[in-house]
């Protein structure tokens, strides 16, 4: 289940800006793990440029100066499912650690848009070999160049030279013999000069970390799937090359339709909580024992991360992507995965998490919750009666039902009250009254 998590994150935040750069530079992508991983890093950091600005128009230079060699790349070739030299998978997740560590440093509004242009890429793709229309790959190179731009550049190469080291010398050499040489040298002049760009556009210092939600149901529902699952998570081979093989008789273009489904999910997804849940991968990474298993207490955090992001997403949306993958996953590999572990934790890890399901499923973020821990959140500097006003028009439409993560956005506020009782009382006749104090749950505003 980690790496199942593991892998959502990559591709959602970080695998296809890595492997995105990757294939640039050595017109090879990056490790993959699946197929649905291997489409979406091929589709998931590109936004279309919504107005002119300097990466854009670089990305129109590279599109003129790639176009060709990308429209003789067989985006279908199973080959980019394999490793890109030695299987060596713990090595590899160092180097996807450091792809996850980029994608929870990049801007959250770039990252949707990327998601949002991947799948509007997806929809004009043609030909035998997969290719996406120029209009959409010079916008994937835009917004692919915007979501660099937006980590400092010490991120970006800890991806390049971790990559680098799990990458077979020989591969370069070998992908560019599966096309046309000068064309695949251009492209390559171009991506340097677009390099350039980006670098110039680039950030100096990283974000500041998540606002992680605590006390919440959903993470009280992760403590007792994590303790249901466990076992089952032990008894699992993380360091298998079974993850490297593609779906039973399934082809690319019928994968990426799943993969479609994903990246429109991601793009709807809370980009705080998107930030928190790839803190909480890189975490666990941080904690994998020699046999590829987090620690009981990552464990626990990254399901709770990941639920409160399912939480923020529409349920339609995720049972599309749930319907899709169902429609590309046979039976057989549900059956042969079973086989591979005790029946009885696996079992009880289901069970763990049905009831998961269904606390997630209760605590879903109304959208509007969303805009007002934004609100709350912009307002930390501003007068506490004005927070107050923020939250109660919110409440109205919310209704009685309001999910417990506004809660963890007015804790952060409620330190502003702490400095309100410092201000001084003009002269009144109210001069020495206690300041009205508003009540929500158990938290207290000084208005």
């Amino acid at each position: 289940m980690v790496r199942g998590a593991r892998k959502a994150i990559a591709v959602g935040v970080a695998v296809a800006v890595a492997c995105g750069l990757q294939k640039h530079l050595n017109f090879v992508p990056g490790p993959r793990h699946a197929a649905p991983v291997a489409a979406a890093a091929a589709s998931m950091m590109m936004a279309p440029a919504a107005f002119a600005d300097e990466i854009g128009d670089a990305a129109k230079k590279l599109g003129d100066a790639s176009y060709s060699f990308a429209k003789e790349v067989d985006w279908n070739n199973g080959i980019f499912l394999q490793a890109p030299g030695k299987f060596q998978p713990l090595s590899a997740l160092k180097a996807i650690d450091k792809m996850i560590e980029m994608g929870a440093a990049a801007d959250p509004k770039l990252l949707k848009e990327a998601a949002e242009a991947h799948h509007k890429a997806i929809g004009s793709i043609s030909g035998p070999n997969g290719v996406t229309s120029r209009a959409d790959w010079d916008a994937v190179n835009a917004a692919l160049g915007r979501v660099v731009a937006s980590v400092p550049k010490a991120k970006v190469m800890a991806v390049y030279d971790s990559v680098k080291a799990i990458t077979d010398p020989g591969v370069p050499a070998y992908m560019k013999s599966l096309v046309n040489g000068p064309d695949a040298e251009k492209a390559y002049q171009g991506f340097l000069e677009f390099k350039d760009v980006v670098e110039k556009n680039q950030v100096t210092t990283a974000s500041a970390p998540a606002v992680v939600p605590s006390g919440d149901k959903i993470g009280v529902a992760a403590k007792a799937l994590s303790d249901a699952s466990y076992p089952f998570i032990k008894d699992i081979d993380w360091l298998s090359d079974i993850y490297l093989k593609p779906l039973p008789g399934k082809t690319a273009p019928e994968t990426l339709k799943a993969i479609d489904k994903m990246i429109v999910m991601g793009a709807k997804m809370d980009g705080n909580l998107l930030k928190a849940a790839a803190e909480a991968h890189h975490k666990a990474i941080g904690s994998i024992d020699a046999t590829g298993v987090t620690s009981a207490a990552d464990y626990e955090a990254v399901n709770a991360a990941i639920g409160r992001l399912v939480a923020s997403v529409p349920k339609t949306t995720v049972m599309d992507v749930y319907n899709s993958m169902a429609g590309v996953v046979d039976s057989t590999v549900t059956n042969n995965m079973f086989s591979k572990v005790n029946p009885l934790d696996a079992v009880a890890a289901a069970k763990g998490f049905y009831t998961f399901k269904d606390v997630v499923e209760r605590g879903r973020v109304h959208p509007l919750t969303l805009s007002t821990i934004s609100d709350l959140l912009a307002l930390q500097s501003a007068p506490p009666g004005k927070i107050w006003r923020v939250w109660q028009a919110q409440r109205q439409l919310l209704g009685p039902r309001h999910p417990d993560v506004c809660c963890s956005a007015l804790r952060m506020v409620e330190a502003r009250k702490h400095s309100c009782r410092k201000r001084k009382m003009a002269p009144s006749s109210t001069a020495n009254a206690e300041p009205e104090t508003k009540k929500f749950g158990s938290l207290r505003l000084r208005s």
